[in-house]
């Protein structure tokens, strides 16, 4: 792969966000690799493009490790090749996607054939999960044969679409005890969220969108977490906890350790971080997802988590349905929301607010990413490693329109937000696949590997 990528870039007189600094630097691109970093760098050898960067940032290109992209089976909501062009276009070089697909992700064959997807039609780097049932022990277990080439094993540990939701503890405990993988968890408990259901149901028949919050609440999320978190600390298990919605789970994760030591690790999404309950009386169904967007002071309580680094990382769990699937009544109206174009730019966003820092916003989205999962060669703007890039100005803007997005779902939470920052270039694999408006589909994304 390596040989394919021929052409060379050296971007000047950027300023690098990178491991906790900002510097400005020469960045010098060959073969696809970060090949040298410096204050300036004037002889280079060869043809090659040069990007002028002054006045903008360099940062790592984000990794999602919460992803929906509904291929196969699904494709009137989105393919691989749609979604992964809208996180290009939003700075997002990597991917990891989930198991929910049609047919769910339950053999092996099933699982490689995603990867055969990805290989032809994905302009971002990619991984797949395998996906859990409480029939498919053996084939899950085979994928530790694989454990340096899949992303993890996910487990819905509350409802889900296709079989997806697994509720014998007895296969639960086995894949905790025997996996080798990371162990990724959707973390709602279902008799809880099913007796919320029925006792709102019988009380006012029909639901609305602000119930949601109530069916799927923080007492929910809370009991199903710390179940995994027993499991884990039973087995020795590392476990990934999903999508953190609640102040009360927090109390489950600890910053007392280095990243790199944690057994038990943590994500928050973009629109944990935006959104609260008050916003269902504008968004309606657009913003129902599960686990539920609740009550502001859980939004408080996760920013305050995230900078202290009880929770790790942040994704998006992109999840698109088209607009007729997010119509009510509330037992229609599907779970989730297109993200994955516009996390970067909500964080440059809240950077410019002040309410993190540009180096903490490389670090939860990139840096903290592959450490986590042990990604290699990714998520750091390293000599020797793969020059996946995101250009940003900061004194751009960019406002998001049903024409400037990449969905096949075709529309956004966002529609109508202006943010203050715009990406300029995403490189992935040192290709520029994104420049100024201009797309160059030549090369696709790779399958990341793992260092375990």
């Amino acid at each position: 792969m390596e040989a394919m990528l021929q052409k060379n870039y050296l971007i000047r007189n950027i300023q690098v966000v990178n491991e906790g600094s900002i510097r400005t630097q020469d960045v010098w691109i060959s073969k696809g690799r970060i090949e040298k970093i410096a204050g300036s760098i004037d002889a280079v050898a060869g043809a090659y493009e040069e990007i002028d960067g002054t006045g903008k940032h360099l940062l790592p290109g984000a990794i999602d490790d919460q992803v929906h992209f509904r291929e196969p089976g699904l494709t009137h909501k989105a393919t691989i090749y749609s979604e992964a062009k809208a996180a290009v276009a939003g700075g997002v070089t990597s991917f990891m996607e989930m198991p929910n697909t049609k047919p769910p992700v339950f053999t092996q064959e099933l699982l490689e054939d995603k990867y055969a997807i990805g290989a032809r039609s994905s302009l971002a780097n990619y991984s797949f999960f395998m996906g859990t049932s409480n029939d498919n022990l053996e084939q899950v277990l085979r994928t530790n044969e694989k454990k340096g080439d899949v992303c993890g094993v996910k487990i819905f540990m509350g409802a889900s679409t296709g079989n997806l939701l697994v509720d014998n503890y007895l296969t639960i405990d086995r894949i905790f005890a025997d996996s080798e993988l990371l162990i990724a968890t959707h973390c709602e408990e279902e008799s809880i969220v099913k007796a919320n259901y029925e006792r709102l149901k019988a009380g006012k028949g029909e639901l609305t969108p602000a119930d949601h919050p109530l069916v799927r609440d923080e007492e929910a999320c809370f009991e199903s977490s710390f179940k995994a978190i027993q499991l884990a600390k039973k087995h020795g298990t590392r476990l990934h906890i999903l999508h953190i919605s609640t102040e009360r789970e927090l109390q489950l994760f600890t910053n007392m350790l280095p990243l790199e030591e944690k057994r038990i690790t943590s994500e928050v999404c973009v629109h944990h971080l935006h959104f609260t309950s008050d916003d269902y009386a504008q968004h309606g169904y657009n913003i129902k997802c599960n686990p539920a967007i609740k009550a502001p002071h859980n939004r408080e309580a996760l920013w305050a988590a995230l900078l202290d680094d009880r929770l790790d990382v942040i994704a998006t769990d992109h999840a698109p349905h088209l607009p007729s699937e997010k119509t009510g009544p509330y037992e229609h109206a599907h779970a989730g929301l297109p993200l994955v174009q516009h996390p970067l730019l909500l964080m440059l966003q809240y950077s410019k607010e002040g309410r993190i820092s540009l180096e903490k916003v490389a670090q939860k989205m990139s840096h903290a990413v592959a450490d986590c999962f042990l990604i290699r060669d990714r998520g750091y703007i390293r000599e020797g490693y793969w020059a996946d890039l995101v250009v940003v100005d900061l004194e751009g803007s960019t406002e998001v329109t049903k024409e400037s997005l990449y969905y096949t779902c075709g529309w956004s939470p966002f529609e109508g937000t202006r943010f203050p920052a715009r990406i300029t270039h995403t490189f992935v694999n040192g290709h520029k696949v994104y420049g100024n408006g201009v797309w160059d589909e030549s090369q696709m994304g790779q399958r990341m590997r793992f260092a375990r």
